[in-house]
């Protein structure tokens, strides 16, 4: 086993084998059905992607705002803006408005997003 990834091909040859080692605990009903030695090299691994990440790609977490996550949700629930405004019981264009960051969030928005979406209230507090 290496002991640092030094180059992208080591990286991906790194995430391609963490990605097995999911696919085998999701098909064999969780981690704890991988074997000790797996569940050993699984925690290796991902501590090696994480440096080379943190060391190499700089991969820096998105700041996740209101808007962003309720766009996630239309494209999870498979509608356009215009249901989702039908939905929040709103106007298409001031949806559309406060999606595109030109329009402040108001109570009845941020209501919307908690009643409909089922986003936890503290998240919407902690980002207006």
């Amino acid at each position: 086993m290496i002991d640092k990834i030094r180059t992208e091909t080591q990286y991906n040859q790194v995430m391609n084998l963490i990605e097995t080692f999911i696919q085998k605990a999701t098909e064999g009903g969780g981690f704890h059905s991988l074997k000790k030695k797996e569940q050993e090299e699984l925690q290796k691994l991902t501590v090696l992607g994480a440096e080379y990440e943190d060391d190499v790609l700089k991969i820096m977490p998105l700041p996740v705002t209101i808007n962003a996550v309720v766009q996630q949700k239309i494209k999870e629930m498979n509608i356009t803006q215009g249901k989702l405004a039908e939905m929040f019981g709103m106007g298409s264009a001031k949806l559309s408005q406060i999606l595109n960051g030109k329009r402040e969030p108001d109570v009845p928005f941020l209501k919307a997003v908690h009643d409909k979406l089922g986003i936890d209230g503290n998240f919407i507090l902690e980002r207006i």
